[in-house]
């Protein structure tokens, strides 16, 4: 269930009056650098003697190449001025992200001439790709070995991710939203009509009939109570409630299998522990560990939001799923990110520490009942963000922020510092957000802000870096071409 390595369809490019030594001099080398960093990629080796596109008939069957192959994105780097209509034409035919670029030109020849004028190309092929209403991202003309185009190759791959996830995504929601929550309510229409974002619902019913049964009859319950014990220190549960927080994992994991889901957005009070007696928040913290996120009190655009910041991340790390809840005592730029037990246990700052780290009742609820993560989690640093929209307008926060020092919690939790958070306060509140937020330990803002490209109608909103700062850092402004 983690985030995959996306496969690029890779189609270097000339045109007929330069030269072709050159042209396959450079696609030898990209094949290299991206073999170099373990890019997955199919190449048109097979279309042509030279693996080129540069013959506008060929480009039907350059297409056919990369949608059989099934890719994720396609990289067309000019490896000379390149063939715009047949690059336009392939991006256009294969409908997934698009990245232009090119190798930096040499100078001019002792005797004046010219070998492959690539930056020339690449104006000329931007304004057809949009001609052809084709979104794509660009990186700056540059070296082969420069760092800006590894950055920027690199955070594209983590874009494409992001944005693949998001249409099509299948989210699992877990009965209706609770009665007091009128902030996530969401138009499931207009979600499957703009995104082919489906929502895959479940009752109570079934989850409370799933997992009686699989307490008295799945031995795989048994081992994950055990597990359970082993990693984590659990208080104030009897054994009844922990074998019915681990049937609902099993379940749960079983169910988004089953059904190919991204996502689960579940309701996870108060008619749960009427049913079960237990609350979910640990399981919940489970499943998004094993890269299945959960949003909690069903908050599907949560759950989106989850899926957007889990694949533009480059770590391993899990997100979490957390509420703005109240501004520092005494840091004016920072706030308590939080929640009642979601954050996965691997991301617990102190985890040997049962009086600190630990699962237990829930201490805000009149019910009490038992399931929730009690931890702080390790600072350094974290991307926030929240996809959201209204009457039809849809945007995407996003925002950089570490981890800081600040007073003891009950529950899931970690204080951040941003660079002024009265205008992220001003943002979010204007902004068609609410309080709900997910986290990961990542500087994953620039990903978000190119995924955007290939999702369309999410405008991007970002708060730190700024929108000039993120477009300067993907051009390479602070270490040169």
């Amino acid at each position: 269930m983690k985030k995959r390595n996306i496969k690029i369809g890779l189609a270097p490019t000339r045109r007929n009056v330069f030269s072709v030594e050159d042209s396959l001099k450079y696609k030898g080398l990209i094949e290299e650098k991206l073999k170099s960093w373990e890019v997955d990629f199919v190449n048109l080796d097979s279309l042509n003697s030279e693996g080129l596109l540069f013959n506008r008939l060929e480009a039907d069957r350059a297409a056919r190449i990369f949608i059989d192959a099934d890719v994720d994105a396609i990289f067309a780097p000019h490896v000379n001025f390149g063939t715009e209509d047949a690059v336009a034409k392939v991006a256009k035919a294969v409908g997934k992200p698009f990245l232009l670029w090119g190798p930096r030109d040499e100078a001019p020849l002792e005797n004046g001439s010219r070998l492959r004028d690539t930056q020339c190309g690449l104006f000329a092929t931007s304004k057809i790709l949009s001609r052809y209403g084709v979104p794509f991202s660009y990186i700056v003309n540059s070296r082969v070995d420069s760092a800006v185009f590894e950055r920027g190759f690199k955070n594209f791959c983590a874009a494409a991710r992001a944005a693949n996830g998001f249409i099509g995504a299948r989210i699992g929601q877990i009965s209706t939203r609770p009665g007091d929550f009128y902030t996530v309510i969401v138009n499931e229409g207009e979600l499957l009509e703009r995104w082919s974002v489906e929502t895959v619902p479940l009752t109570l019913v079934d989850i409370e009939r799933w997992v009686l049964d699989a307490v008295k009859n799945d031995k795989r319950v048994g081992e994950t109570v055990a597990d359970f014990k082993k990693r984590v220190h659990i208080k104030d549960m009897d054994e009844e409630q922990i074998k019915r927080m681990a049937a609902l994992k099993v379940k749960l994991i079983d169910w988004a299998e089953e059904e190919n889901l991204s996502a689960i957005a579940i309701q996870c009070w108060d008619a749960l522990q009427t049913a079960l007696g237990i609350m979910p928040c640990f399981v919940d913290s489970e499943l998004t560990a094993m890269g299945i996120p959960v949003a909690c009190e069903t908050d599907i655009n949560g759950a989106l939001t989850s899926i957007l910041l889990q694949n533009a991340s480059t770590t391993p790390s899990p997100t979490f799923f957390c509420d703005l809840t109240i501004r520092h005592p005494s840091n004016e730029n920072s706030e308590l990110i939080w929640h009642c037990g979601p954050f996965p246990h691997e991301l617990a700052k102190d985890p040997e520490n049962g009086d600190r780290a630990f699962v237990g009742k829930h201490f805000i609820l009149p019910t009490g009942e038992p399931g929730t993560g009690n931890w702080e989690i390790r600072g350094g640093d974290v991307t926030v963000a929240r996809f959201d929209g209204m009457r039809g307008e849809y945007s995407l926060f996003m925002g950089h922020a570490r981890g800081t020092e600040g007073p003891y919690n009950l529950g899931t939790y970690l204080w951040i510092e941003v660079n002024d958070w009265p205008l992220w306060e001003e943002k979010l509140i204007y902004g068609p957000y609410i309080h709900h937020i997910v986290g990961v330990h990542d500087r994953a803002a620039y990903a978000l802000y190119e995924a955007t490209r290939f999702i369309p109608g999410l405008e991007p909103d970002p708060a730190d870096p700024t929108e000039a700062e993120i477009r300067a850092y993907l051009r390479g402004s602070d270490i040169g071409v």
